[in-house]
């Protein structure tokens, strides 16, 4: 009975794992670490948790978000997303509030960024309105009727054969130009590969 009364002098989350609440209370929470708030992060997980969420529908949101908005901007927050979905996963909860915790400080911190969410979109775009397009006969598999009637000339350049490791081919279909679904946002790990992609195109290396 003492137990009874103390628990009645709580205030009840008002969090409805069915309702509107779990939705705009996941909503709160993924708005506010794309927004880089880390506090506001911390403090729709604790209303989560403390409403009895499911741990793990919060770990897979937080590897959902780690390629959706923050992605090539910081490939090191997909692995640590997924890091903390296994050790909830692992060891369940209370514990298991930790590395959510941590995901959750990191990924707010993290620079931001949407290109492969909407590269991926772009490409799928494009498939479904024009279907897919013929595979380069350089890379058709050797063994294949395509791979076997390809023209002089369009035989496959394997890059490690070439300074670093790079040469110029044709992987796209014909119909489609390099950089027509990836732009690179402006942050500075996106911008360091496109920096080097970039200057290994500038020294095209071809056959003679």
């Amino acid at each position: 009975m003492d137990l009874a009364k103390e628990g009645a002098q709580q205030p009840a989350p008002r969090y409805d794992r069915e309702g509107d609440n779990h939705y705009n209370t996941i909503s709160a929470f993924i708005k506010s670490i794309r927004g880089s708030d880390q506090d506001a992060g911390l403090y729709w997980l604790a209303v989560m948790l403390e409403a009895g969420e499911d741990p793990m529908y919060i770990a897979r949101r937080l590897v959902i978000l780690a390629s959706e908005d923050i992605g090539c901007a910081d490939p090191m927050a997909l692995v640590l997303a997924n890091s903390a979905a296994q050790a909830v996963q692992l060891v369940g909860l209370p514990e298991g509030q930790l590395p959510l915790a941590q995901a959750v400080i990191y990924l707010a911190g993290a620079p931001k960024s949407n290109s492969a969410t909407t590269a991926i979109s772009k490409a799928r775009e494009e498939v479904r309105e024009h279907g897919p397009q013929p595979i380069p006969f350089g890379l058709c598999d050797k063994r294949s009727v395509r791979g076997r009637a390809k023209p002089k000339g369009a035989e496959y350049k394997y890059p490690h054969d070439y300074p670093n490791h790079y040469v110029e081919q044709q992987y796209l279909p014909v119909s489609l130009k390099r950089g027509v679904f990836y732009t690179p946002s402006s942050q500075p790990a996106e911008q360091r590969v496109k920096a080097r992609l970039e200057a290994l195109r500038a020294e095209i290396v071809t056959e003679d």
